[in-house]
């Protein structure tokens, strides 16, 4: 293969990721609980149940991620797997941020072990699990990576109010940080991954789309499950 071929594949497997992006990138008014948040309308107790379930969301996408690394791996894609762990890596790093998060919100031990979970919320890894073992990893890959680009911009939005509005410490904020934050190592393993599959034909791009939209709709579940209900307008 010369250069010049792999160069065009590669700007190939950019353009999908870019394009597969854009076309999943959710509706802005899926999101009722970010811009809420922003303007710092939301209340301790909603900010509590977002990062007690994000703790129960993260460490099951991790899990979720090793395991589509391992299938990767197993039938011999290389590129995947180094994109799944990679992912299984930033999961980890994130729960160690989320506990300052979750203490700033009047979150302990005692509050983490009574929460009873919103299934609207646990939607979403129920879906990343299911990809963990029935999706073809190439196009796990290709499904994952467009829905990042949502979240980092909701983490992005949530990490400026809670300084803001809220009076959160860096600390506090780092694991919106960590995902707002732009990730260029994986931008490239993800490249090289949807590349490696299109050589191989191993890439289905129309179930990838599917399983793209499911997350980009359990993503939406998501936050609209979080969002408290609006108040009675109240009549004289």
């Amino acid at each position: 293969m010369t250069d010049a071929t792999e160069d065009a594949m590669t700007r190939t497997a950019r353009d999908l990721l870019e394009t597969t992006t854009r076309d999943l990138a959710p509706d802005p008014r899926a999101n009722p609980l970010v811009p809420l948040i922003a303007r710092g309308g939301a209340d301790r107790d909603v900010l509590a149940a977002l990062a007690l379930e994000q703790g129960l969301v993260i460490p099951a996408d991790r899990r979720a991620f090793l395991h589509l690394a391992d299938r990767a791996a197993a039938a011999a894609e290389p590129d995947s797997a180094a994109f799944f762990a990679a992912l299984a890596e930033g999961e980890a790093l994130a729960e160690e941020r989320l506990e300052p998060f979750a203490a700033a919100c009047g979150v302990d031990a005692a509050r983490a072990d009574a929460y009873d979970p919103l299934p609207g919320c646990q939607a979403y890894p129920a879906c990343v699990a299911w990809l963990a073992l029935n999706a073809a990893p190439a196009d796990a890959v290709l499904a994952v990576s467009a829905n990042f680009s949502a979240w980092g911009g909701y983490c992005a939005t949530i990490a400026q109010a809670l300084r803001t509005h809220y009076g959160f410490t860096d600390e506090a904020c780092a694991f919106f940080d960590f995902f707002a934050a732009p990730a260029p190592d994986l931008d490239r393993a993800a490249t090289e991954a949807v590349r490696a599959a299109l050589d191989a034909g191993s890439l289905d791009e129309d179930r990838a789309r599917r399983h793209g939209r499911l997350l980009q709709s359990y993503e939406a579940m998501f936050w609209a499950a979080l969002r408290p209900p609006a108040r009675p307008v109240r009549r004289e």
